[in-house]
């Protein structure tokens, strides 16, 4: 989905209180998605999800999990396929093995077929058709819940209370939040919540001594800004496109 993050989802405000009864179509769409019935594979499989739309993370994750699994499993990376997130394909190629399709079960049939043994699902917490053996949701560590409504009102995918389906939660970014671990603590007590950073891995190529120009179609570009800057990076000018542009 091509779109810059909108401002009001930050905060409860005229505009989100305006599109909150569209938010209860959100809601209702999730509900009876909850009534389908789980299909278990045998593949083992693990879903890297978000409950906030875009820029949480789950890609980089998606990719460090499977570059420690893959040491000892066969390992397969599954994605719905987007034709306008084809940018979040050729990178999971680049790292992997991976396996698109329309439908997510048809992608693990495929990954069953080809005798993988684990399937890294890069989003499908709302898939809820399947049934995963580890499902992870990712946050940022600056936006958090935002204003904490449904689409359109405001950021979120599925009411967070959803949290107490999953098993871990990343919070990922340079700020800490406290208050977003106890928020989920307090709704699921038995979720392991893990805090993490991003870390280029390319520093050596840089001279930081030069200036920058920045440019990104990311999710969440101020995190990608804020990275550079921790790393010593000196923009002179930036240029900020949709996710996925």
């Amino acid at each position: 989905m091509k779109i810059n993050r909108p401002l009001f989802w930050n905060d409860i405000n005229l505009i989100s209180i305006l599109l909150y009864p569209l938010s209860l179509i959100t809601y209702f769409i999730n509900i009876i998605k909850k009534t389908s019935h789980k299909k278990k594979l045998k593949i083992k499989t693990i879903c890297v999800g978000n409950l906030y739309i875009g820029g949480t993370g789950k890609t980089p994750l998606s990719i460090k999990i499977n570059k420690i699994l893959k040491k000892k499993y066969k390992t397969v990376f599954v994605k719905k396929k987007y034709y306008d997130q084809k940018d979040e394909q050729k990178i999971l190629r680049s790292s992997g093995n991976l396996i698109c399709n329309k439908i997510r079960s048809k992608a693990l049939k495929l990954a069953e077929k080809q005798k993988y043994h684990v399937a890294i699902l890069d989003d499908g917490l709302q898939e809820k058709k399947l049934y995963y053996d580890i499902t992870i949701a990712c946050f940022n560590s600056s936006d958090g819940l935002g204003n904490n409504f449904l689409i359109p009102a405001g950021p979120l995918r599925e009411v967070a209370s959803e949290i107490k389906n999953y098993d871990v939660v990343f919070i990922n970014g340079e700020k800490k939040n406290k208050k977003l671990f106890y928020y989920l603590k307090k709704i699921n007590s038995n979720i392991k919540i893990f805090e993490a950073k991003y870390v280029p891995t390319n520093l050596k190529n840089f001279n930081r001594n030069s200036s920058y120009l920045l440019f990104c179609g990311l999710g969440n570009p101020a995190e990608f800004e804020k990275t550079l800057k921790k790393y010593k990076f000196k923009i002179k000018d930036k240029f900020i496109y949709p996710d996925h542009y």
